[in-house]
């Protein structure tokens, strides 16, 4: 889930005390998740994630394989084509994505890597719950205004994206979904498309729960009012996890602050500064209290300094993973093979099910 929509935190609250005890399916089968929950989530093929794609979900990923018993992470190619696409510059950067989750610590062991498009029950369940999702719902989703305006027109299949998502998350009977505070809203979705589906032909389906990231959002090294990403036209607003360490320090050595030299955390007067000890506070693991006491007699040139030397250490050895995995194809498109069959396993005997109470067999 991964597109953005504004909610207040009092709707944030009520949002995770409702939902903090999801549902459990009620049918039988080897596809029930096992006990502990099914975790789900999915990641578009852009190429190589960002900084913001690394500390705000790709890290949480690797720590949830340890602490559910199934996991299952998609490269989401059918989500992508919602903005055109070169073909060939798509196949590359599905396996891209797939040697990034590699490198940052994704164990193909300990949870089913996948690409979506390989896996044709998404698409029919998401047909299913389309017949269930009226339109109004679709609209008002602020990803479809967001999106819808900014083209000034939007495909079908932009529109339809969520229900996309929800099949995604619902074929395989999540019990949960990481999530940032911006993706709330289309977890709802989710929720209500289980309980619509249920109601009507029985209990089949969960209704999965959000697990929120700590996280901050990590903002543009250029300006920290918008969100770090890969699209934006500086390109000293954002840190890829295959950024040379030179490259890396004058990203960060031109990061916008003010002319204040002390180091302090205030996002809404110093937006510059505080981003960069967010970045800090995350890549080490340490809260943003912490980090400014490590600041403690640093001016900002020097805390820059400080933050590159984080960010190259926790940095460079992804990086040569990546370059090291991507030359090796063979590899990478077994590892999607190997996670497809998996998948699969999953997913077809829960659409025959969904298919059988539907009416079509």
């Amino acid at each position: 889930m991964a597109l953005p929509v504004r909610t207040s935190f009092k709707h944030l609250h009520r949002f995770i005390h409702k939902f903090s005890s999801p549902k459990r399916s009620l049918s039988s089968g080897n596809t029930e998740p096992p006990g502990g929950g099914r975790v789900f989530s999915g990641i578009q093929p852009t190429g190589v994630p960002h900084l913001g794609n690394y500390l705000g979900a790709l890290e949480n990923w690797v720590g949830l394989q340890s602490q559910y018993p199934s996991v299952l992470y998609s490269i989401v190619d059918l989500h992508s084509i919602t903005q055109p696409q070169d073909p060939a510059q798509l196949r590359s950067n599905i396996l891209d994505m797939a040697a990034s989750l590699l490198a940052c610590g994704i164990d193909p062991e300990r949870a089913i890597l996948f690409q979506q498009s390989q896996v044709p029950e998404h698409a029919e369940l998401s047909w299913i719950l389309g017949c269930l999702t009226s339109m109004p719902r679709l609209r008002h989703l602020p990803q479809w205004k967001m999106k819808s305006k900014l083209k000034n027109e939007g495909s079908v299949g932009l529109y339809t994206y969520p229900v996309l998502q929800a099949a995604d998350i619902l074929l395989y009977k999540s019990t949960h979904v990481p999530v940032g505070e911006d993706q709330v809203q289309h977890l709802e979705l989710v929720q209500d498309l289980a309980r619509i589906f249920n109601h009507r032909y029985g209990d089949l389906f969960p209704e999965p729960a959000a697990l929120l990231s700590s996280t901050r959002k990590v903002k543009s090294l250029r300006d920290p009012s918008a969100k770090m990403s890969k699209s934006d036209p500086q390109t000293m607003a954002t840190i890829t996890v295959t950024d040379s360490p030179d490259a890396i320090a004058l990203k960060v050595r031109r990061a916008v602050t003010d002319f204040t030299s002390e180091v302090t955390f205030d996002p809404v007067t110093r937006p510059g500064v505080s981003n960069l000890v967010s970045i800090h506070a995350a890549m080490e693991a340490i809260g943003v209290e912490e980090a400014v006491l490590r600041a403690r007699g640093m001016d900002t040139a020097a805390y820059k300094a400080l933050v590159t030397e984080v960010l190259v250490q926790r940095l460079t050895p992804i990086g040569e993973e990546i370059r090291r995995l991507r030359e090796d194809r063979a590899h990478l498109e077994e590892v999607l093979a190997r996670g497809t069959r998996r998948a699969r396993e999953l997913a077809a005997p829960v659409l025959r099910e969904v298919r059988q109470r539907v009416g079509f067999c």
